[in-house]
């Protein structure tokens, strides 16, 4: 597909993310890339933006239903129309990974792993070593501008507070350099050093302002400056979120890339015409303690911003270059993660106790014990009392001890394997105590890097996260999810959302018989925990000579901030 023909349909991904690196072979294609690393970070782009898309299209549609008081496909008796229903972007294979689809079982069934039952032995003795340390992916070559362009309220920061965190969770080192969050630095700096204090009001983003467009050019300059020094430093995809909203602006960008060997250069166009959704987006802007509005009344602060977009729209330019490497998605707006209709939730749970955990085992696929039943048959009072007449769906693993938590709920059940416990290979069975005892090499190393230690046979929690990955796309589409499953499965997706370093993801306290309700927002997690008063043991383990990661939620938005 060429760029010409992307523009043909400015409402959806410039090409399917199944096709991507069939594509980038062809050197005409808007997304050629000149290395794997580069194709590989074209396809996740494509891939996140895709699944950012479906929400926008079922969230718009919901929208227009209430404002001309249509009932929503789905509603009442029987709930909501299973989500491979739903409006989708043409770009995109409907809910690709979606709940019961063919990607996500074929997903499933290519990443089988062998288990034994809950009667696993303990290893020969004569077995010497049990697993090895799994290598991080190797990035440095990695050198990628991600520039995004946009009107503003397009939710080009939202956007890229995704992607960041997404690529972050797979290795990536990421971040945003936003333009506007220098701009305010800058003005912050020279009202404290000189006195002088600047009004950034839509008359400063005038075209015809020549004095504050030398200064605007001047800090998109900057900010990419910065940007590629982060690179050359050893940063893997800096992303420059400004609106770029000129063919003069890009050709800049285009041309200081251009200067460094082996950087590449992706736009990202995130585009709509739609009122309704401008309307909210500005609303919510103004609304939510926007820095360039946090001591203005509402009203004034939305007429200003309105005639700053009047002025951004005068000399706007979407992408027509078809040289450029390129991806324009439609309807993204701040407000898909928290102006649902009815708030979205992610409730995750592990099973109740199992008899594997009494015993101090670990892996198997035992049943729960009797305070495990308990829990079980008080979790729907909990569920139903937090969410009320709100659909839910309950997502579980293969393994009968999450299966056995979640008979009782009364609400549709998807069965994952991608949800099934770290595969503890030859351990599988044993207590910690056997472990050390017939390992204590082993049993060492996994102690000094638990993410990266790789059970022989099994997996290590880097494993868990590559293939964790389905289960983050179709959790960013759906609504309310609960997922009853396991230790390690549930602290990568809540270290996911909470967007926390890998190291501290083995260490991350997820008891038994406690409910972790996160409600996302644009940009992060607010988080509930409810913990019904049956009593269970404690698998936690905390890391040697340390102390266990404390998670404080934060839904404020992430930049890069320089060092001086």
């Amino acid at each position: 597909m060429t760029g010409s023909q992307a523009e043909s349909t400015p409402a959806t991904v410039a090409s399917p993310p199944n096709t991507t690196l069939d594509a980038a072979a062809d050197n005409d294609h808007p997304l050629a890339l000149h290395s794997e690393t580069s194709r590989a970070i074209s396809d996740k782009l494509q891939r996140v933006t895709g699944v950012l898309q479906d929400m926008a299209d079922v969230v718009n549609a919901e929208t227009a239903a209430a404002l001309e008081g249509i009932p929503v496909p789905g509603e009442g008796v029987g709930g909501r129309e299973d989500i491979a229903n739903a409006p989708m972007s043409p770009g995109i294979p409907p809910a690709a990974f979606g709940a019961g689809g063919p990607m996500l079982k074929q997903f499933d069934e290519s990443t089988v792993v062998s288990r034994r039952g809950s009667a696993a032995g303990t290893p020969p003795m004569s077995v010497k070593g049990i697993g090895n340390k799994v290598a991080k992916p190797d990035y440095s070559e990695s050198k990628i501008v991600v520039a995004m362009v946009g009107l503003p309220a397009r939710g080009k920061s939202y956007l890229s507070n995704k992607l960041m965190i997404y690529l972050k969770w797979l290795e990536y080192n990421v971040q945003v350099f936003n333009v506007g969050q220098l701009r305010r630095t800058r003005a912050k700096q020279k009202a404290q050093q000189s006195g002088v204090k600047e009004e950034h009001n839509a008359s400063w983003f005038s075209h015809a302002n020549q004095q504050a467009n030398n200064s605007r050019d001047q800090l998109a300059h900057d900010s990419l400056e910065m940007l590629i020094q982060w690179l050359k430093d050893g940063g893997n995809v800096g992303i420059h979120d400004a609106t770029n909203s000129t063919r003069a602006r890009r050709g800049s960008i285009e041309a200081r890339v251009a200067k460094e060997p082996d950087f590449h250069l992706i736009f990202l166009e995130s585009f709509c015409d739609d009122p309704a959704v401008i309307a909210a987006n500005v609303a919510l802007k103004v609304s939510s303690g926007d820095p360039d509005y946090k001591d203005m009344p509402p009203e004034v602060a939305k007429r200003d911003f309105l005639r700053r977009i009047s002025e951004y729209e005068k000399v706007y330019e979407t992408i027509t270059e078809p040289h450029l490497s390129y991806v324009r998605i439609s309807r993204i707006a701040f407000y898909l993660m928290n102006l649902h209709l009815k708030p979205r939730s992610i409730f995750m749970s592990r099973h109740g106790e199992s008899q594997f955990n009494v015993a101090g085992k670990i892996g198997g696929d035992s049943l729960l014990s009797p305070r495990g039943m308990q829990y079980a048959a008080a979790l729907p009072a909990l569920i139903t009392d937090n969410i009320g007449d709100a659909q839910l769906t309950v997502w579980t693993s293969t393994l009968r001890r999450t299966i056995q938590t979640a008979e009782q709920l009364p609400y549709p059940k998807l069965t994952w394997k991608s949800l099934d416990e770290l595969d503890a290979g030859v351990c599988d069975g044993m207590t910690y105590e056997e472990i050390e005892q017939a390992y204590p090499d082993d049993f060492a190393n996994r102690d000094d890097d638990k993410f990266n230690y790789r059970y022989r046979g099994g997996e290590s929690y880097r494993d868990v996260v590559v293939r964790l990955e389905p289960v983050i796309m179709e959790l960013e589409r759906q609504e309310n999810i609960l997922i009853v499953g396991h230790q390690a499965i549930l602290r990568g997706l809540y270290a996911y959302f909470h967007n926390l370093p890998q190291e501290e993801l083995p260490y991350l306290k997820i008891p038994l018989h406690t409910v972790i309700k996160l409600t996302p927002k644009a940009y992060g997690c607010d988080e509930e925990r409810y913990t019904l008063p049956i009593q269970a043991v404690d698998t936690h383990r905390p890391k040697p000579k340390s102390t266990s990661p404390v998670v404080i939620p934060s839904t404020a938005r992430q930049y890069y901030v320089p060092s001086s």
